[in-house]
């Protein structure tokens, strides 16, 4: 499933191809068939980000919903688009591209309000500029389950998933296992500003590199999994050489350093 930044990467690079246009809007697969006839033609007024959600905004007050999931994905097509495409849910079509999309968990047009009741079940979105931090905080202090489960769970933190998870609370020294109600405010404030760090640089690099830039050398080219990370997906911890080990929260393996990260 992808993270925050790769969503608001998308959101951002759609944008640049269909904002303002009347789009032609299809489902080659059928499933989203009714949906698509709602809004073929209309012009989009936008596409947002929230969290791994992206919200369509047209013109005629409708709202589409898409929600990659674990297999959900895009392709964009400059020129002519395939025409055997059995697939893909829904296309998105403009003169001189085509937006494909498939194997999503959610793909619907709706209203305004359907958007902000999927809104609401959210945690804040520390990529967005309305974020409020304190929200997540008050969402953790209170409980008594790991900090490493509590941060895949939307409800509390919209975005993050299971490598921002390790490499968030490696940077700040945080075992995966410590309770919620445990995190001080000002260690919060900390995992807080490194998530935002994280997933901005994701945005801007459209991939995952947490590794300080100015302290370890980028590979080149195209990077394994554990390359450009401090612990996850690694046998030994980059700055230390324990083996790193994981314990499984939220339903995911967290990835650790038990030394950097003590108990």
């Amino acid at each position: 499933m992808p993270e925050g930044h790769t969503v608001h990467r998308i959101a951002l690079d759609h944008s640049k191809v269909l904002r303002g246009k009347r789009i032609a809007v299809s489902s080659p697969q059928r499933r989203f068939a009714a949906d698509a006839a709602l809004v073929d033609g209309v012009r989009l007024l936008g596409i947002e980000a929230y969290g791994k959600h992206l919200f369509y905004s047209w013109a005629n007050g409708l709202v589409g919903h898409v929600h990659l999931g674990l297999f959900g994905k895009f392709r964009v097509h400059r020129g002519t688009a395939p025409i055997d495409a059995p697939t893909v849910r829904m296309r998105l079509a403009v003169p001189k591209a085509t937006i494909d999309l498939t194997g999503p968990t959610d793909c619907a047009i709706g209203t305004a309000e359907d958007r902000d009741r999927i809104v609401q079940r959210l945690g804040p979105d520390p990529l967005r500029e309305d974020a409020d931090p304190q929200r997540a905080f008050e969402s953790i202090a209170r409980r008594v389950a790991p900090i490493g489960q509590l941060l895949l769970e939307q409800k509390v933190m919209s975005g993050v998933g299971n490598v921002y998870r390790a490499e968030a609370l490696f940077a700040n020294g945080m075992h995966p296992n410590r309770p919620g109600r445990a995190i001080t405010p000002e260690a919060f404030a900390g995992l807080w500003t490194t998530v935002v760090t994280m997933l901005r640089q994701g945005v801007v690099d459209d991939r995952i590199i947490t590794l300080d830039r100015d302290e370890y050398e980028l590979p080149s080219g195209r990077t394994r999994r554990g390359e450009t990370t401090y612990v996850y997906h690694r046998d030994l911890c980059l700055r230390c050489g324990t083996p790193i080990l994981t314990v499984d929260l939220g339903g995911r393996p967290c990835y650790y350093c038990p030394v950097c990260q003590p108990d």
